[in-house]
């Protein structure tokens, strides 16, 4: 049951107020709620010797949203990826992708992820590569096959399904690597810099093919940056967070449209996001807890 399902003719909620609150968690993608990490240091006696990494996190991601988390280096953002993919747990709060534990949604394969580095097999071809989640998943080889070729098609690698990863150059690469991210129609796709190592007609030939991408297949995405400019061309949403420990400390909606060609690079509503994103930054608490 989806939101929408739940309104009436007027746009007004309809059903039992459990059928309600489980159509508004369904229909979030992701849903963080005072979520917050600690890390303890190894052989320390206390807690005040651990490193505080995330507290009171509070986040909705829409179903179909492109939400981009930016901050200050060791702000907790890439941790907070990580807690969203259930590769760690929280210590404090409540994280549900699509309505679920993020462990749930793990082992139900909701979501795909993408990291800096493409982490392909090197002794496995392109379609290989792409398809190992299928293989893991079991299945079939003639599903496969339909599969990885509708997602070479996707990603532009049509003509490359037989070459193997030292053959391909970077920006290749991670476009396989989104490929195989997407191969089990995820309806999340988690990115931790994947654009970071590139050369900057790379990046922003990927950025662009990544905003066809994520309009194709309908995925809300949470994408981890450094990079301002990155973050208001391909997010609806923003996010910065504070220096550790790290909180959200301000949301910018982007306001651009569905059509993020080359020219929104040079329009004035563009420089005016990327503004607003960096004074944003300049402006978050500058307070650091339990930082050596």
């Amino acid at each position: 049951m989806t939101l929408r399902q739940a309104q009436g003719p007027q746009g007004n909620p309809q059903g039992s107020p459990n059928e309600i609150a489980t159509a508004a968690a369904t229909d979030l993608a992701v849903r963080a709620v005072g979520v917050g990490k600690i890390f303890p240091t190894t052989g320390a006696r206390t807690d005040s010797n651990s490193v505080i990494a995330l507290a009171g996190v509070e986040l909705e991601v829409g179903a179909g949203e492109f939400v981009s988390l930016i901050g200050p280096s060791g702000c907790g953002k890439s941790t907070l990826l990580r807690l969203i993919a259930d590769l760690d747990q929280a210590s404090s709060g409540t994280l549900e992708i699509f309505g679920k534990p993020a462990r749930r949604a793990r082992i139900d394969q909701d979501y795909g992820i993408a990291f800096q580095q493409s982490g392909l097999l090197p002794w496995r071809t392109v379609a290989a590569n792409i398809s190992l989640p299928l293989e893991l998943h079991g299945t079939s080889r003639s599903e496969r096959t339909a599969r990885v070729a509708e997602l070479a098609e996707l990603v532009g690698l049509s003509d490359f399904v037989d070459r193997y990863p030292d053959q391909l150059s970077g920006g290749m690469q991670q476009r396989v690597a989104i490929a195989r991210a997407l191969a089990t129609r995820p309806r999340l796709l988690l990115m931790d810099e994947p654009f970071g190592a590139l050369d900057e007609m790379t990046r922003e030939y990927l950025q662009s093919e990544l905003t066809r991408i994520t309009a194709e297949t309908g995925a809300a995405v949470v994408f981890v940056t450094h990079s301002i400019p990155e973050a208001v061309f391909l997010s609806d949403r923003v996010v910065v967070m504070s220096p550790r420990p790290g909180r959200i400390t301000d949301v910018i909606t982007t306001e651009l449209g569905d059509e993020r060609g080359e020219s929104l690079r040079e329009a004035r509503e563009y420089f005016e996001r990327v503004t607003a994103v960096r004074e944003a930054l300049h402006a978050g608490p500058i307070v650091r807890a339990n930082e050596r």
